[in-house]
């Protein structure tokens, strides 16, 4: 059911050499408790600053900013199936991760819908006219590259859509950060049983209390002072969003931790790559999404 990758592959990197490739990898990556904790800051800060600049100045531009974001993602993704011999069409992948963020900022819903679909036609058709064996295989990937990654992503630009918007989302945002932010200090500090051993060894119980504590208390300042609702729409918010940020976090583990890579890429210091810090805002972005809606439905 997979491709069986020809010479010229192996030539321009798609493919490991050798079985060991991806390990020597993830040995040469420090781990996360390890890893370089000021660059991680910096740029983490630097991220969100540029976010949130881009929200509240010229939202166009956040979008943009996304778009880019979300195709690097896909690519990252694609690098990690070819480790498994799974060959992702990367150009209608790549076409559809840029088009969905602006199909949910400027046509809403209705569009995102028929923008996700419309990529996934292309990117089956894509494959189906490649002779090449192993062509389901190939075609589910490519779907699942849509959907996990633009397609989640872009309900954070369907949220900035609605009614203070901009609000909303960098409330999320700071929800995200905060359980990070605040699962790995608590974790690396108390940190003892682990949550999914086989999955994500460091991840702990422990880590995830102190990411829920920490979001809790951000929830409980932004909600009320940004958004101007009660304290309680701030905690449930702050729950869901970490417990969707978690699942979101242990899906992308669970796909490097099977292709036997440490980090998607390298191009964030102290970070990885793009995915390691969109993990836990796929999820997050749509169960926010849904839960604005529920406690905050618009008048």
């Amino acid at each position: 059911m997979t491709a069986t990758p020809g010479r010229g592959i192996r030539r321009f990197g798609l493919l490991p050499p050798a079985h060991g490739r991806a390990n020597r990898t993830a040995r040469r990556t420090p781990s996360r408790a390890g890893r370089n904790l000021p660059a991680a800051i910096g740029v983490g800060l630097a991220l969100l600053g540029a976010l949130i600049a881009g929200l509240f100045f010229s939202p166009l531009l956040f979008t943009g900013f996304v778009a880019v974001f979300v195709v690097i993602g896909v690519l990252e993704f694609a690098r990690a199936m070819a480790f498994r011999r799974l060959l992702l069409p990367r150009i209608p992948v790549a076409i559809g991760a840029a088009v969905l963020p602006f199909a949910a900022y400027l046509g809403g819903a209705e569009m995102l819908t028929l923008g996700y679909v419309g990529a996934c036609l292309l990117t089956v058709l894509w494959r189906a006219l490649d002779p090449r064996p192993g062509a389901p295989a190939v075609a589910r990937a490519g779907v699942l590259a849509l959907t996990w990654i633009p397609l989640m992503v872009s309900f954070a630009l369907l949220l900035l859509r609605t009614e203070a918007g901009a609000l909303k989302l960098t409330t999320m945002l700071l929800l995200v950060v905060a359980n990070d932010t605040f699962g790995y200090v608590v974790g690396v500090l108390f940190g003892r049983h682990a949550m999914a051993p086989r999955v994500s060894p460091k991840k702990t119980w422990e880590g995830f209390a102190g990411s829920i504590l920490g979001a809790a208390g951000i929830g409980l300042i932004c909600v009320p002072v940004l958004l101007g609702r009660p304290w309680w729409v701030g905690a449930v918010l702050a729950v869901a969003t970490v417990g969707a940020a978690t699942v979101g976090d242990l899906a992308e583990s669970m796909v490097k931790r099977e292709v036997g890579i440490k980090d998607m890429g390298t191009i964030l210091p102290g970070h990885g790559g793009v995915m390691d810090r969109l993990d836990s805002i796929v999820l997050a972005a749509p169960v926010a999404f849904l839960m604005f809606e529920l406690l905050m439905p618009r008048s």
